[in-house]
């Protein structure tokens, strides 16, 4: 029988503790900046009106959905434009090095809108600008960062490694939210962009404390269209990898009730600024206590089956969210939401890192970061128009709904995902091994 502390084994080694734990603390303050951004642009459009001509009438939007819905705009086009590079330049270079790089770049852009609110220069373009340079950023280090993790940890030990990435993930997407909302009742909202870009040194402290340096690739295909296309050709040809991200894209897609926090909490919930930012820690919440259960577990048999199964509870939790106007049942069903969010994002993960070779374990990154994150992104921009036209309300339930019937057609679609087990995931792991 495996000590307790067995469960908990990627903790073992030394490179992926420092990781882990600085991580943590770059989270909060991401996470704080998020919040903060959305409450931000809540505030400046708050009371403004807008309205179109529409055969012969005047059409009353709403700017706040659609200043909203605007942030996944800004935020997908620089993924769209620059992950596949992103992914191709973390099988190629130093993958250390990159992060070290793009999160000095991250943090400067932090202090940037800092300064920008700080001066009273913080028109609505500004902060469209500084997000979207934020999110060229990620689509550099997301893919450096999830193909670096494999290579601090055993094979062996790379599930539980991704668990504990994801609790500790949850765990500062619950305190990021709840600082910023505090600091927002109090202070000036610059103060939040300000602690994100601090957080940032705790994670450049670490990458410069590895021992494990990074070198280059054995084999160095270039940043080229051809090294990409390899990479696209694998993913697509990998049709676990395939069938998962597109049942990535369109949950998220679909299922976009975060963007519109601001607007449940200030209009449905009357709860304003502060219960706003308690709001924003539910699906963390709910996240952290099913990726503490992962964690504690050996094996998820049926990891196909429970993978779609989370996603369409995942839809539905969304939905009946969309409909609640009591603030305790809202949050305990944006805790439902996260749970099953974290079970099959953990899942997922596994597989894909599993099945994918070190070599093109960055290019595969990046294309999957154009899924995980440019459904999110492209879902708040039709969030915002759908909440805009229709109200709040409709926006989340019809998406909620969409995702759980998503979930449906993908395991219709793609039956080897659906049978997909831990026993097929070990014969994987011995064929990308040997």
């Amino acid at each position: 029988m495996a000590e307790p502390v067995e469960r908990f084994v990627a903790l073992h080694h030394r490179d992926f503790r420092l990781v882990w734990a600085s991580n943590f603390v770059s989270i909060i303050g991401t996470q704080m900046q998020l919040v903060a951004i959305n409450w931000h642009i809540y505030t400046l459009l708050a009371g403004a009106t807008l309205s179109i001509p529409f055969f012969g009438r005047s059409l009353q939007l709403s700017p706040e959905a659609l200043g909203l819905g605007g942030v996944g705009l800004v935020r997908v086009i620089p993924i769209a434009l620059f992950a596949l590079i992103g992914g191709n330049l973390a099988d190629i270079a130093n993958r250390r090095t990159l992060l070290i790089w793009t999160n000095i770049i991250a943090a400067g852009l932090a202090l940037s809108l800092a300064v920008v609110n700080f001066a009273g220069r913080d028109a609505l373009w500004v902060i469209y600008l500084l997000t979207a340079l934020t999110s060229a950023t990620a689509a550099f280090s997301g893919p450096a960062f999830q193909s670096l993790i494999p290579n601090l940890v055993p094979r062996e030990h790379l599930t539980n490694a991704i668990s504990l990435n994801s609790i500790v993930f949850q765990a500062g997407t619950i305190t990021g939210p709840a600082l910023a909302g505090l600091m927002m009742s109090r202070f000036n909202v610059g103060w939040v962009y300000v602690a994100n870009a601090l957080s940032f040194g705790a994670i450049i402290v670490a990458l410069a404390l590895l021992r494990h340096r990074g070198g280059r690739a054995a084999v160095d295909t270039g940043l080229n269209v051809k090294a990409i296309a390899e990479g696209w050709r694998f993913v697509r040809g990998t049709r676990i990898i395939w069938g998962s991200m597109l049942l990535d894209f369109f949950a998220t897609f679909f299922s976009s009730a975060r963007t519109m926090l601001p607007l449940v909490a200030g209009q449905i919930l009357n709860v304003g600024a502060q219960g706003y930012g308690i709001l924003a820690t539910a699906d963390a919440v709910g996240s952290l206590i099913a990726g503490s259960a992962i964690s504690l577990r050996k094996d998820i048999h049926r990891q196909g089956a429970v993978l779609l199964g989370s996603v369409a509870l995942y839809g539905l939790a969304t939905a009946l969210f969309g409909i609640s106007t009591s603030f305790a049942v809202s949050y305990l069903l944006f805790m439902f939401v996260g749970a099953s969010d974290t079970v099959s994002t953990v899942i997922r993960q596994t597989i894909r890192q599993v099945m994918t070779p070190d070599r093109l374990r960055g290019r595969m990154t990046g294309i999957n970061q154009l899924f995980f994150m440019g459904g999110p992104q492209l879902g708040e921009l039709e969030a915002g128009i759908v909440a805009a036209l229709f109200g709040v309300p409709l926006a989340i339930v019809s998406g909620g709904m969409a995702t759980a019937v998503m979930a449906g057609v993908i395991a219709w679609r793609y039956p080897r995902l659906r049978r997909y087990t831990s026993a097929t995931l070990e014969e994987d792991q011995q064929r990308v091994a040997g």
